[in-house]
């Protein structure tokens, strides 16, 4: 059955293998399972509930992608747009959860339509790569400002706005040694490195009285406080517009570069350099956005940490299923996650964020105009506190910048439409 399923023979490897190559792309991405209904408790969220609806959306779309699009590809709920979801959708816009899960829906459904009319290809081209590259790093430092938030390490001023807090507490120290203790694991290739620093950093407060000891493991909680509880008609007011297309936008390119990255270490590209069933590897990331939006998360993506299932030998949609049971199995523990305090995530955040900065080394610097929209792109969206405003000032920055140097024939109609609506929301709906 198996064989028929996952076509194993074809792609040169065996049922153990893929399951070896499903615990090692888990163990890399398992830490969404405490960060996840952490971040999204801030937003007013019922925490048990969102760790259901976290385990049940990432299975849903483990499943999609193996069962349809056979690739070991792994999928949860995305790791910068939950943060997004929570600190500007809710906290600073003053939008209700319900309203925010209605825009993720909406956009779900954009993505799941693209999809199926394979125009894709059309709108990933036609947005610069260097806006791209900049988009993934000011999301990279939304969350380390997040992360040093959550820890301690900096806090509010009335006089200059952020300062450095008591960093000689123990939640700051705490910090700062899950994330040497990722680093430091990660540089002896040890899978699962960011999970171990949580589970580590959460034992030691544990130990030290400053968490108290709920359990381990227990019956799942209920998904009844954000189950379908989702508000889709408040999420269609003019105001949500730039908020649905900051979840559209970022999940698109965040799912297509994370197809490509993964494929191309599994050698799973065609002779054309194209990814095959790339449709159905699409429809089971957006296809889970939708589940998960009405389950109770925020947009589930695909995950880079599947390459290291591949590396493992994962070549097939076995891997993902393996995965997707395994995040089935992470239901029981529920009171685990509970206990995991905030300082504990901020490291893994921390880390996170130093890999969406890598993409800054393919910037042309020597160019400014394409550096300028870079920087005001990743510079805007902490200081804003708003991955939407970032995007904007970022693809404004770069229609104005070509159109003061003369350089017209370089704007495209997409970059051109996308920089006058967002010129537009400015002026009349903020």
């Amino acid at each position: 059955m198996l064989e028929r399923l996952f076509q194993l023979q074809d792609h040169k490897t065996s049922v153990k293998q893929e399951v070896i190559a499903g615990f090692t792309t888990f163990l890399t991405m398992a830490y969404i399972i405490f960060i996840n209904p952490a971040m999204l408790a801030d937003a007013g969220m019922d925490q048990g509930a969102v760790f259901v609806a976290t385990c049940l959306a990432a299975a849903i779309g483990c499943f999609i992608m193996g069962f349809i699009a056979n690739y070991p590809i792994a999928l949860a709920p995305g790791m910068g747009l939950n943060a997004f979801f929570t600190y500007t959708v809710v906290l600073e816009m003053g939008y209700s959860w319900q309203v925010a899960l209605g825009g993720v829906f909406i956009s779900g459904v954009v993505f799941v339509i693209l999809s199926l009319v394979n125009i894709r290809e059309w709108i990933v081209n036609s947005i610069p790569h260097s806006l791209r590259f900049g988009i993934a790093a000011g999301i990279g430092l939304f969350l380390a400002f997040i992360a040093l938030k959550n820890a301690g390490i900096v806090v509010d001023s009335p006089a200059t706005f952020v300062t450095l807090g008591s960093v000689t507490t123990l939640e700051p120290i705490l910090a700062a040694l899950g994330l040497f203790l990722i680093v430091g694991l990660a540089n002896r290739g040890v899978n699962g490195a960011v999970m171990i620093s949580i589970l580590v950093i959460t034992l030691i407060g544990l130990i030290a009285g400053n968490i108290n000891y709920t359990g381990m493991v227990s019956m799942p909680p209920s998904l009844a406080p954000t189950f379908l509880q989702l508000d889709i008609a408040g999420a269609l007011e003019v105001g949500m517009l730039s908020v649905i297309f900051a979840f559209l936008f970022v999940d698109l390119f965040d799912t297509s570069g994370t197809l490509i990255a993964v494929a191309q270490r599994g050698n799973l590209l065609d002779k054309n350099g194209t990814l095959p069933r790339l449709g159905k590897a699409l429809l089971a990331d957006s296809g889970a956005t939708v589940a998960g939006s009405m389950l109770g998360t925020s947009t589930t993506t695909s995950y880079v940490e599947s390459t290291a299932g591949v590396s493992a030998g994962g070549r097939t949609g076995l891997t993902a299923v393996i995965v997707g049971v395994l995040f089935l199995c992470a239901l029981f523990f529920s009171p685990l996650a509970a206990m995991v305090p905030a300082y504990a995530t901020a490291g893994p955040l921390f880390f996170v964020a130093v890999l969406m900065l890598a993409g800054l080394i393919n910037v042309d610097w020597s160019d400014l105009s394409e550096a300028v929209p870079v920087t005001v792109t990743l510079v805007t969206m902490p200081l804003t506190f708003s991955i939407a405003q970032g995007i904007a000032f970022g693809f404004i920055s770069y229609a104005a910048v070509r159109i003061f140097s003369g350089r017209f024939n370089e704007l495209n109609l997409s970059v051109t439409f996308l920089a006058l609506l967002f010129i537009a929301k400015f002026a009349f709906f903020s």
